[in-house]
Formats: C-alpha cells, sequence, structure tokens
C-alpha cells in the first residue's frame, strides 16, 4: 500500500513538472518572423539589436526568454517607459516570441563608443 501511495505521488509530480514545463517548450518564436517585425526596434536598437549609442539597450544575444519577458512586462506596465510602451502596445504574444527569437540568434558583439 505504501508503495502505491509513493508511486502515486511520484506521477501526479511528474505530472506537475510536465505541465509547467511545456509552456517553455510550446513558447518559441520564429527569427524570420521576428526579423521582419523588428523593422521598428531598429530606429533605437540598430539593424541587428546592437544599439549604435549608449542611449539604447544592446538587445542582440540576449535570451530569448528574457527579451519576450521583458517585452510582455513592458505591455504589462510592469517596467515603465513610455517610448517601449508604445511599442509594444499593438504586439501579440506571438509577435513577441518571433522578437525575442529574431534578436536571441543574432550576434551580440559588443560595440565601442
Amino acid at each position: 500500500m505504501r508503495t502505491a501511495m509513493i508511486r502515486n505521488a511520484l506521477a501526479a509530480l511528474a505530472a506537475i513538472a510536465i505541465a509547467i514545463a511545456a509552456p517553455a517548450w510550446a513558447a518559441t518564436g520564429n527569427a524570420e518572423a521576428g526579423r521582419t517585425k523588428s523593422e521598428p526596434c531598429k530606429a533605437c536598437h540598430g539593424e541587428a539589436g546592437v544599439s549604435p549609442t549608449p542611449a539604447f539597450p544592446k538587445i542582440a544575444g540576449q535570451h530569448a526568454d528574457y527579451l519576450a519577458t521583458a517585452l510582455r512586462h513592458y505591455k504589462a506596465g510592469k517596467r515603465r517607459n513610455p517610448i517601449m510602451a508604445g511599442q509594444v502596445a499593438n504586439l501579440s504574444d506571438k509577435d513577441m516570441l518571433d522578437l525575442a527569437a529574431f534578436y536571441s540568434s543574432q550576434s551580440g558583439l559588443a560595440i565601442r563608443y
């Protein structure tokens, strides 16, 4: 009886772990679609995410999950920046994942100012 309870508890824990991790597996963007959607971003963040000025952050080479989370937080108001709030206002979750996939695939080589 005790073995069955342990087996059931382990099965439940495994199911919970899979349910928690599943969105991360499913939540991937398309880098090529992100390249197309990145046109407005270039004004501040540079052609491929390496900003030409220290006034704007370099986003090339950042982790995709970090970028997607940052975009979601700008949209939700958790991160406050009036320029970014306006830029993300009409982005869908898919748009944000695509942008994150594109910028994370770019070289994050440093440039000197």
